[in-house]
């Protein structure tokens, strides 16, 4: 069972890979907005696995973020993940996402991740290759 209230948090110092400039969202050497997008999914990932039965996987459905500060090359961010809403079938998961780096609050947002059975989630991907 998916316990509401779990929360997941994940940190990583910004290196010059890890800018926008460096991924093309912009031209400043600053935490780019793509990288700030997949830490808070990967926190939401990394939150809901462990409730995750094998063969089960989970995939981002939408992301609605705010990027609200700067921050530069060397400094630390931390990204979390709350879970909030389970859906009544379960399959759907909503998560409150938030970034900080070492002098405050960067992001704010909302995310939900869809639980797949990987097997089957591939082999439907992988049929768009066949005629």
């Amino acid at each position: 069972m998916i316990i509401i209230g779990t929360k997941c948090q994940l940190e990583q110092v910004v290196t010059d890979e890890l800018t926008a400039a460096r991924v093309g969202s912009g031209l400043l050497p600053v935490f780019g907005t793509p990288y700030l997008a997949a830490m808070l999914e990967n926190a939401a990932l990394t939150c809901l696995q462990a409730f995750l039965e094998e063969g089960k996987g989970s995939v981002g459905t939408h992301l609605d973020i705010s990027h609200d500060a700067p921050t530069p090359v060397g400094m630390k961010v931390w990204a979390e993940a709350e879970i909030v809403n389970v859906s009544e079938n379960g399959k759907l998961i909503d998560f409150k996402v938030r970034a900080w780096d070492e002098k405050g609050p960067i992001s704010q947002g909302t995310h939900t991740r869809a639980i797949i059975n990987s097997e089957r989630f591939l082999a439907r991907c992988n049929a768009k290759l066949e005629g």
